[in-house]
């Protein structure tokens, strides 16, 4: 039986699914105890007891068994650690995480962000890092794993046309999915968050370098992590979050801060993806064709519908989760397939010209 404080541990995220899964863990040492994965680096990993934070280290045979499962510790990962002789914390077992926020990388390598999340705050900059396309590309990360998305558009104190820009995203995405503007230096402004952060409740931050990911964090949970402006003249952000790190809210809940991610893909198939564009989903169903692909086909339901861009961004997703899920045998069929329709398009421009 593994020892643990309830009360204490639900201020990292502890909630019953996971006590009860922790019950059950093979640990044979009575001195086991239950801890939270804070942050993961090259060369250590730190684990939190719900006060303090602690250096870890991960037995061989442990490391050996996530590597045969294609996996590794992150930050958010319940595990069992026990003292040896000599003080030093050693990581015995891992506890199968609840929910998982991945992405895929060009090689189709799956790296995991975040575990066992309830909610993920979305933040994007009202400013030039203003950008609807790579927002539905988060929404799609975050709905394929099955965690609670919350939208939250920083710099609302210094951006032009906010009122504009807000439109534009209530128009264009599902309109379950909760949507602030807010200065996030201002604890007064970003009080309406206060519903998600619940004793008990783990939150991740995701978006750009330079979005206000850690600024937030410092105002919901009293940090004290760098931050950092833009750079004058294109508005990307600099890296001030260098790794991802678990931190503590006053209130109970926790947060998860990450490193910036300027473009990556969804850990999705296909159908899951196409899931989570409810509204297109929704309004494909009523397409003449059952199998329309929304481009030119007569009694679509969809085109004019649904706003083009968002459209174009759905059909550049699906292609990406298709490819992942090709053998190489298939890609290579398809650049086979391809290159014979170019060299076909280029013999028959030759033919009008001659």
């Amino acid at each position: 039986m593994i020892a643990f404080d309830f009360a204490q541990l639900r201020l990292i995220g502890l909630q019953q699914a996971i006590a009860g899964a922790a019950t059950q863990l093979d640990v044979s040492s009575p001195a086991a105890q239950l801890m939270r994965v804070s942050a993961v680096h090259r060369d250590s990993i730190l684990v939190h007891d719900g006060i303090l934070e602690h250096p870890a280290q991960l037995l061989p045979c442990l490391l050996h068994e996530l590597l045969t499962q294609n996996t590794l510790l992150t930050v958010g990962d319940w595990i069992a650690v026990e003292h040896d002789l000599h003080g030093t914390l050693w990581i015995r077992a891992h506890l199968s995480p609840v929910t998982q926020i991945a992405r895929r990388g060009n090689d189709g390598r799956r790296q995991v962000l975040a575990s066992n999340v309830d909610t993920a705050l979305l933040v994007m900059g009202l400013d030039e890092d203003f950008n609807p396309r790579r927002l539905e590309r988060y929404l799609a990360i975050v709905l394929a794993a099955q965690v609670s998305p919350v939208v939250v558009l920083s710099k609302a104190d210094a951006a032009d046309d906010v009122g504009g820009k807000l439109a534009q995203l209530k128009h264009r995405l599902p309109q379950h999915v909760p949507l602030f503007a807010v200065d996030t230096r201002h604890a007064y402004d970003v009080a309406i968050l206060e519903p998600w952060l619940a004793a008990g409740q783990t939150l991740v931050l995701l978006g750009s370098s330079g979005a206000g990911k850690s600024s937030l964090t410092n105002t919901l949970c009293a940090a004290n992590q760098a931050t950092n402006g833009v750079r004058h003249g294109d508005g990307r952000g600099r890296h001030t979050t260098t790794a991802r790190s678990l931190h503590l809210c006053a209130g109970g809940a926790c947060i998860i801060d990450t490193p910036g991610l300027r473009s990556w893909q969804a850990d999705a198939d296909a159908d899951t993806l196409a899931a989570t564009f409810d509204d297109i989903a929704e309004l494909a169903s009523t397409c003449q064709f059952r199998d329309c692909q929304h481009a030119s086909e007569p009694g679509c339901a969809v085109r004019g519908a649904v706003d083009g861009d968002r459209l174009r961004n759905y059909h550049k997703l699906l292609r990406d989760a298709r490819r992942i899920d090709e053998t190489p045998l298939e890609r290579i069929a398809a650049r086979a397939k391809w290159k014979t329709i170019l060299k076909a398009g280029l013999e028959r421009g030759k033919d009008k010209r001659r």
